[in-house]
């Protein structure tokens, strides 16, 4: 903490002071982790209101150190993620409302909150890989920034040794060149359509565990590999709960690019999906901001259509049959009935839902 600096107007590195070293020392590596991350705020320029100045070119140096010091080891990983999620928690509160009255605090409290949410991702994904994958089993590998850190992984434990004989089926291109930089062995489903678990995250997930996913825009490859798998595992953070699928986050429809837009025009028919209003992804086809002026492309060559809600979808399973009836449409990000177990990143720590 002597970083920080000593000069403040409002207390602010007092607290941090008081707070982050205990936190550290009390809850292990993975909190200290979260501490360094939180030390970041102050390399990346926070208002000298709130902390005195340090050098911006230390903040990546800060969170790849915070990157590193928070990776769990390959025992005792359950009890260390708990404890960085109590110290992940209380360090967020702490700088969030001591931040509250400083210049600029909103940027700084974002830093903090974008290090919390990585962190909340690399706990799940790590557990999820060390209670589901074993020496020898076939594991559909899912995409997005939460399957990433699954991936991560399984690329760490066949490294150490812990585990061998995995063959892995990836969902995307994206989640196919991370694992083959990890040395992971890889195949299709041509090859092996009997896998023992999939694991993947969702970009929203209801009570009775329905997903929507598609956001990074490999929807379909994730539904024909996650429905082979005998579990398949959901990995999210608590954000991503919510009581009804469609408001939360768009609904993505795959559709082949011939008359686009008349598959378009045919969707918004749907008595299923009535209010719905579809969009043409625009841009990079790994989220759904419109970050270019030409469609979007899937890794099969095909657009992605996000449906945009103002109110929760009445029956998920009859609009993904409506969906999947309309001739144009590939398939769509309705995810339901699949599930096996969520693995949920929450506040006050990891913990599972059943269907």
């Amino acid at each position: 903490t002597n970083a920080l600096g000593s000069s403040t107007s409002n207390g602010t590195c007092t607290l941090l002071r008081s707070q982050l070293p205990s936190l550290a020392l009390t809850m292990g590596k993975p909190a200290r982790g979260v501490a360094v991350a939180a030390l970041g705020v102050a390399a990346a320029g926070w208002s000298s209101a709130f902390v005195a100045p340090a050098p911006r070119v230390a903040a990546p140096q800060l969170h790849q150190r915070a990157q590193s010091e928070a990776s769990p080891t390959a025992s005792g990983s359950a009890a260390s993620s708990a404890a960085a999620f109590a110290a992940t928690t209380a360090v967020v509160a702490a700088v969030s409302r001591a931040a509250g009255r400083a210049k600029g605090s909103r940027r700084a409290v974002a830093v903090v909150m974008a290090a919390t949410q990585d962190e909340l991702k690399k706990q799940v994904g790590y557990k999820a890989v060390d209670d589901y994958v074993r020496s020898g089993t076939v594991i559909g590998l899912g995409t997005g920034s939460t399957a990433y850190y699954a991936v991560e992984r399984v690329g760490m434990k066949l490294k150490s040794g812990e585990l061998k004989d995995i063959i892995a089926i990836p969902t995307s291109i994206r989640t196919k060149e991370q694992a083959e930089s990890l040395g992971i062995p890889l195949a299709t489903l041509d090859t092996h359509s009997d896998l023992d678990v999939a694991i993947d995250g969702a970009d929203e997930v209801d009570p009775q565990l329905n997903l929507v996913k598609g956001g990074g825009g490999a929807l379909f490859r994730e539904k024909i590999v996650e429905l082979c798998a005998k579990k398949f595992i959901v990995i999210v953070d608590e954000s991503k709960l919510c009581d009804g699928l469609g408001p939360g986050f768009p609904i993505p429809v795959e559709i082949v690019p011939f008359c686009h837009e008349h598959t378009m025009r045919e969707i918004a028919k749907l008595p299923a999906l009535a209010g719905c209003k579809p969009v043409l992804r625009l841009g990079n086809i790994a989220n759904n901001k419109p970050d270019g002026d030409k469609p979007a492309v899937t890794d099969n060559g095909n657009y992605i259509v996000d449906l945009e809600f103002k109110t929760p979808i009445k029956d998920p399973v009859a609009a993904g049959q409506q969906l999947k009836s309309t001739v144009g449409v590939v398939d769509h990000g309705l995810f339901t009935g699949m599930t096996t177990v969520c693995i949920v990143a929450g506040k006050d720590g990891i913990y599972v839902k059943n269907p």
